[in-house]
């Protein structure tokens, strides 16, 4: 059996995610959660991986839940202790797996935020002023994408009426149709794009890609503006599904625009659609 202290195994444990072609914000969570897990069992006097018992891995857990960790959050950490642990399982650094044994806590998911159609035109006409913005709200809006989907957009990814989506991370590559309302928003944001040489879409005055974080707190301080509450950027991606789903939207051509693996990942969004209209291969403008 190899031997690796945890430190060691926790910077391997990182590049192990980017071969596996884990997204960005996975490598990241994962990444934090095994350092927080590292740093316990160092005050516990434990710096090898060959030291961790299921119970050192509970106590993580407990003191988790005493400082204020949901069960969702709980639950992820143990997603990455598992994934920690199949890595030093992968490179024979361990032969046994107490992570195995820990036991996830129960929780219920919360229902998505949908934005109700006041809500959408508050935001729209909240950021009408801004050219840039507008385009973003209404391509999330009107198509679905992820943030980081659009963030990597390129001026060569825009057609006369669809996008162009690139495999991104994990993601395969698709094309998505744009409506008169998305097209429209961005002719005008295109019409007053800085005339610079970066290709991506969506820049900042001075010509450098308009970053997620950018983004997202863009969206959000628009969101402050229009007065609603308790949404988030990914919340526009919700509200697409839900209002086509409504409006009769074909449930696999929806689960191909958005990217979904599974058909089920848009299926669950049925129970929170009360009526729905007759299935129909043509979709609706929010």
């Amino acid at each position: 059996m190899n031997q690796i202290k945890l430190a060691d195994a926790s910077l391997g444990f990182k590049n192990f995610l980017k071969e596996k072609g884990h997204s960005t914000s996975t490598i990241v969570a994962y990444g934090k959660d095994i350092e927080q897990l590292v740093d316990f069992l160092n005050d516990l006097q434990k710096h090898h991986v060959r030291d961790i018992t299921k119970e050192d891995l509970e106590a993580f857990l407990a003191k988790m839940n005493k400082d204020g960790y949901t069960p969702k959050s709980i639950s992820r950490k143990i997603n990455s202790t598992r994934t920690f642990y199949r890595f030093l399982k992968i490179n024979e650094y361990i032969t046994d797996d107490p992570s195995l044994l820990v036991a996830h806590p129960k929780y219920e998911l919360a229902p998505p935020r949908i934005l109700t159609p006041t809500e959408y035109r508050a935001l729209r006409d909240a950021a009408r002023n801004d050219a840039r913005m507008s385009a973003i709200i209404e391509l999330l809006l009107q198509t679905g994408i992820r943030i980081g989907e659009l963030t990597a957009l390129k001026l060569s990814d825009i057609r006369k009426d669809q996008i162009h989506i690139p495999a991104l991370e994990k993601h395969e590559e698709r094309v998505v149709p744009l409506n008169k309302r998305a097209q429209e928003a961005l002719k005008r944001y295109l019409d007053v794009r800085p005339k610079v040489t970066e290709d991506h879409l969506f820049v900042t005055k001075s010509g450098r890609p308009f970053l997620i974080r950018n983004i997202r707190t863009s969206v959000e301080r628009y969101f402050r503006l229009a007065e609603i509450k308790n949404a988030k950027v990914n919340d526009l991606r919700h509200t697409f599904v839900a209002h086509h789903l409504k409006h009769g939207a074909s449930i696999v051509l929806l689960s191909k625009m958005l990217g979904h693996k599974r058909l089920s990942t848009t299926e669950r969004y049925l129970q929170y659609v009360p009526q729905r209209a007759p299935e129909s291969q043509v979709l609706s403008e929010l």
